[in-house]
């Protein structure tokens, strides 16, 4: 048996007795598999399959491994290479040892020639023609590592190639859901894009618009009785309010149908729904696309958008442009049922990181706020760049998680009446200020209901505040305000000054230096906890600072 090394794997580990099967360069999460046959078509590796089904088999991973019994150490689809170094001698005991990886899930076997055998040994062969295994001969001037360099470079080019699908079709379906003809033209492109037949549906099962190659009588009906199934088991929201299961799914002769209803598309007759009728298997691709189209497809059938009769939104911009108060207009904006002093939340946002649909060249805009529209319960959103601005109806906070996984950090405000939204809109960006600072996804205007303050007046509380900080009226540039702002921060902030530079966008000695100068005016040792305590109370009772209906 020849030993000229080349064949041992030069950058991934060799495994030894007590270590598992050892991937050369795993692949990201969500890379697609590649299929057997693109390596064996690879001039270069000159991988030949000598034994087992000749049926192409996709490849998850490229594992080296030189156990006795690697079964315990796969998960499934890998293409599992090995020079035979602990090959069992015996027809036995190879039949096992190629069971036992059958038996793991693996895809494929590959067994270089040299340094320890000089061919393919025949029991190996044999067992992998009984047990439905694909056995690769890998030739002495092939090192493992160039096999799985190999396949996760077909690996990554499937992955691009499928967010390239993906982009282009989001900027597709957002290009369409501006047309006159909306859902039509959604319709319309997520069936090109899928290449399947697509329907949206009323409660009963009704067809309002379709789009594609109509499939037989027999499978429309499928698809219609999924439909009705699933928009009946409702469920209620964190509201209170009933919805739909998100997806279902049935596969029926070659046919593969799959229903997502539309939450907020609650018309008459009940929950709409999207269907799709394909003749292939849904792929991770026609996954995220559907998606996509069912958010769309649901801010364009919810009341305030469906066929254009947002009347009510329409006429309240109106009056407020031609001098009408936001209060006086705020009513026409609330869910119905609402009482006309209804309360708001303001949502301030960053986009920190690529979300759905950030990266498409034209229409992200769009998919985005469909999407935050979706995710935070409301139509009323100013999406500025990597800037956002919300108004939620209601008195409760949204739940504002699934925003923030689509790559946002978020700052709430405390549910307030219109007549204090300026004051929640100050609450909303402190909030966001302090989550970019500390890292977190989502922070909430802090309420002190249980705490000191309810233990004083408003007026009293007020009167001291005032007094406090009067002696920073005297400070000269950079003012007051900007003064008061900093210490607020960096109070918030537990003292540190590098977070509070990076809420601010200061340099850190800037920071210092308006501290230094605070502390200066006021007369006070602000590494002391209890001034430190006082002024964060005298803070919040400052004028402007706190919601017309919590005075105290």
């Amino acid at each position: 048996m020849a030993d000229n090394g080349r064949n041992i794997p030069e950058g991934p580990p060799v495994s030894t007795p007590d270590q598992p099967a050892a991937a050369p360069h795993a692949p990201a999460p969500g890379t697609p598999a590649v299929p057997l046959a693109v390596l064996l078509a690879d001039p270069g590796l000159g991988l030949v399959q000598i034994a087992g089904p000749r049926e192409d088999r996709l490849i998850g991973t490229v594992g080296t491994t030189e156990v006795e019994d690697p079964a315990p150490y796969l998960l499934g689809g890998e293409l599992l290479l090995t020079a035979g170094v602990r090959l069992p001698e015996s027809a036995a005991g190879i039949d096992a040892y190629v069971r036992g990886v059958v038996g793991a899930g693996a895809a494929a076997l590959g067994f270089g020639v040299a340094p320890v055998y000089e061919e393919v040994p025949p029991e190996l062969v044999a067992a992998c023609d009984r047990h439905g295994l694909p056995l690769l001969r890998v030739p002495v001037a092939t090192p493992f590592v160039a096999v799985g360099r190999a396949a996760y470079g077909a690996m990554a080019e499937a992955r691009n190639r499928d967010l390239r699908q993906i982009s282009e079709a989001q900027s597709a379906l957002a290009s369409a859901a501006a047309r006159p003809d909306a859902l039509r033209a959604v319709l319309h492109q997520l069936s090109v894009h899928l290449g399947a037949w697509t329907v949206l549906l009323d409660g009963r099962g009704g067809e309002l618009f379709a789009a594609g190659p109509r499939p037989a009588p027999q499978v429309r009906r499928q698809l219609t009785e999924l439909a009705v199934r699933t928009t009946a088991r409702t469920r209620p929201d964190g509201r209170g309010r009933p919805q739909p299961p998100t997806a279902a799914a049935e596969h029926h002769a070659g046919t593969y149908l799959t229903v997502h209803s539309l939450p907020g598309g609650d018309l008459a007759g009940g929950p709409l729904a999207v269907g799709v009728a394909a003749t292939a298997p849904p792929s991770v691709v026609h996954r995220s696309v559907t998606g996509v189209a069912t958010v769309l497809l649901s801010l364009l059938t919810s009341p305030r958008h469906a066929l254009g009769a947002d009347s009510a939104g329409s006429g309240a911009l109106v009056r407020l442009l031609l001098g009408a108060t936001p209060a006086e207009v705020a009513p026409a904006l609330l869910p119905d049922g609402t009482p006309p002093a209804g309360r708001w939340t303001v949502v301030h946002g960053r986009r920190t990181r690529p979300g759905p649909g950030s990266g498409a060249p034209a229409g992200g805009e769009s998919v985005q706020l469909a999407a935050l529209g979706t995710a935070l319960g409301t139509p009323y959103l100013d999406l500025d760049g990597d800037g956002l601005r919300a108004l939620v109806p209601g008195g409760r906070p949204p739940e504002a998680g699934s925003a923030a996984r689509l790559g946002w950090t978020l700052g709430l405000s405390a549910a307030v009446p219109t007549a204090d939204l300026a004051i929640a809109d100050t609450q909303a960006r402190r909030a966001l200020r302090r989550a970019l600072a500390t890292g977190e996804a989502v922070v909430h205007h802090r309420t002190e209901e249980q705490s000191v303050h309810g233990l004083v007046t408003g007026a009293d509380a007020t009167a001291l505040a005032r007094l406090r900080f009067a002696p920073l009226d005297a400070a000269g540039a950079p003012g007051p305000a900007v003064l008061l702002e900093t210490l607020r921060a960096w109070l918030s902030l537990h003292g540190s000054w590098d977070r509070t530079a990076t809420a601010l966008q200061l340099h850190r000695n800037t920071v210092r230096q308006r501290i230094a100068r605070v502390a200066e005016l006021l007369g006070v040792d602000l590494q002391d906890p209890d001034v430190r305590m006082e002024l964060w109370f005298a803070l919040h009772w400052l004028p402007g600072e706190r919601p017309a209906g919590d005075q105290g």
